[in-house]
């Protein structure tokens, strides 16, 4: 192993561990997304104060009502916690406010999710009153992403 792969290996946000009973990922490697450990608490807590929005489309997507797929919901990824996260459809659910409407927080909201298409993963982003106003349109559009 060289020097240079071993440094690539060190730094990259998405490592491959092989299950022993061959389930997970494709061809029986589990992929595993790295994340910052001082953020498991911050998404514990964000866990237990989801907004009204992000509680009304957990009880749509929770107990694998996704096409039969896990749904985490708050989950730490890179140096990020998302709203809720698909490993097997490799999707991203955001559920915006209206904090989310200022250019600075845009700004962020873009460059977070350039970093998740970089590591494989797709975005959906939908406000908060789409959920509340169209929840089943909300849902359908998840559903043909997953």
């Amino acid at each position: 192993m060289t020097l240079d792969s071993i440094v690539n290996v060190s730094v990259s946000m998405k490592r491959n561990f092989y299950s022993p009973f061959g389930k997970g990922g494709s061809r029986g490697i589990l992929t595993m997304l790295q994340y910052g450990k001082h953020l498991k608490k911050y998404s514990r807590r964000l866990r237990n104060e989801m907004t009204d929005a992000e509680k009304l489309l957990w009880s749509k997507i929770r107990g694998k009502q996704l096409k039969g797929f896990q749904v985490y919901r708050q989950k730490p990824i890179g140096r990020f916690v998302v709203d809720f996260y698909c490993p097997k459809a490799k999707l991203i659910i955001e559920l915006d406010g209206g904090q989310h409407y200022s250019e600075a927080v845009q700004a962020k909201d873009e460059s977070r999710d350039r970093y998740m298409v970089g590591v494989g993963l797709k975005v959906l982003r939908f406000s908060d009153k789409e959920v509340f106003e169209n929840l089943r349109g909300v849902f359908e559009e998840i559903w043909n992403h997953a």
